[in-house]
């Protein structure tokens, strides 16, 4: 079986509004994680303890939909083979 691997970050936005961030360099990684549960236990935990900065916000990427283990390499991945 797959891993579902979820990464979850946040930062301060220029705009609430918006999808983006002040200062990318200040990006807050929690971590990764190997199921979805467990990343948004974390993300939630994050977004509670910045509740009161409105420009704060965190998310959960999935990262296991990047790629799909099923699908032939690209030319790209073949190069570092």
């Amino acid at each position: 079986m797959a891993q579902r691997l979820h990464l979850v970050f946040g930062g301060e936005l220029v705009d609430p509004a918006k999808n983006v961030f002040r200062d990318v360099d200040a990006l807050h990684i929690v971590g990764m994680f190997p199921d979805y549960q467990s990343a948004y236990n974390a993300w939630k935990a994050e977004a509670q303890r910045t509740v009161d900065n409105a420009h704060m916000r965190y998310y959960i990427a999935h990262i296991h939909r990047l790629r799909d283990e099923e699908a032939e390499v690209s030319p790209t991945e073949e190069l570092g083979s």
